[in-house]
């Protein structure tokens, strides 16, 4: 089973753009892993056919006819989640159970939270797994590897051999989800001055787990001197630079029509096709 993630070090390079162009060119199960904002299913037009709750963390529960107004789950909540009339504010409580351990009367219980919803949906393109992780909740983490054991289990189901991910932007713990035990990590990044920062950065996460790299520079034009800055970082590094992507209003028109790049009959569809076939080469070798 291959699995290919595009990622980037920051929001808005284009990551998510070229993921959904890569979607037309290849037979994949298709996995949305930035569960903060899930834009895939926005130019898919996803029908969903399958739903599951996703259970990310727990709350504590009081029991009100038990509690004697002791006090005691106050001083022990190091999360001010337990206001000065010992009412659990369901937001700020983490869900560490110290409150519980010291109750004396057992008043309060630890119950798990529903967070978030997983989906399987059908797309012009094949399936698609994506999720929402519900307004303010936590645990994204948890939530993106759901994803892509979901994935995995509707490939082995359907006899694709290919997963691609269109992983979550920065390098924090949902990233770290999104890339662990890939095949090929395409970092997608852009000519500027942060753009270049954040590819360091998330190169290091990717050079920590010893992951297989390469680099697509999207909006190129945009600064061709900062453009070339990446490609020298590039090889400096060994990491192949499989592509270079315009700027060209014609992706957002597209966009607006909910078509990907690659269902653009233009030159700019060609470049992706090519882009792509240099990153299948790549992840046989």
């Amino acid at each position: 089973m291959k699995e290919i993630t595009v990622i980037s070090g920051k929001g808005g390079t284009g990551k998510t753009t070229v993921t959904a162009a890569f979607a037309g060119l290849c037979d994949a199960v298709l996995a949305d892993c930035d569960v903060d904002a899930s834009d895939l299913p926005l130019l898919l037009d996803p029908v969903i056919e399958k739903k599951e709750s996703f259970i990310g963390s727990k709350v504590v529960v009081k029991n009100e006819e038990l509690c004697t107004s002791c006090g005691e789950c106050r001083k022990a909540c190091r999360f001010n989640s337990i206001d000065e009339s010992l009412t659990v504010i369901r937001e700020k409580c983490e869900g560490c159970g110290a409150c519980t351990l010291v109750c004396p009367v057992n008043a309060l219980t630890l119950e798990e939270r529903i967070t978030g919803e997983v989906f399987l949906s059908a797309t012009r393109f094949g399936p698609l797994v994506h999720a929402e992780l519900f307004m303010g909740e936590e645990a994204s983490g948890k939530l993106v590897t759901r994803v892509r054991e979901v994935a995995l289990s509707v490939a082995e189901e359907s006899g694709k051999d290919l997963i691609l991910v269109d992983g979550s932007p920065g390098i924090g713990c949902p990233v770290i989800a999104s890339l662990v035990g890939t095949s090929l990590v395409v970092l997608v990044s852009e000519p500027t001055r942060s753009g270049m920062y954040d590819l360091d950065r998330i190169h290091q996460v990717i050079d920590h787990f010893s992951l297989k790299c390469c680099v697509l520079i999207n909006k190129y034009d945009l600064s061709t001197e900062i453009a070339q800055e990446i490609e020298t970082w590039c090889q400096e590094r060994k990491i192949p630079v499989v592509g270079r992507l315009p700027y060209d209003t014609q992706v957002i028109h597209a966009m607006d029509r909910g078509l990907t790049l690659t269902e653009l009959d233009n030159e700019l569809s060609e470049n992706v096709e090519g882009i792509w076939k240099t990153i299948w080469n790549l992840d046989q070798k």
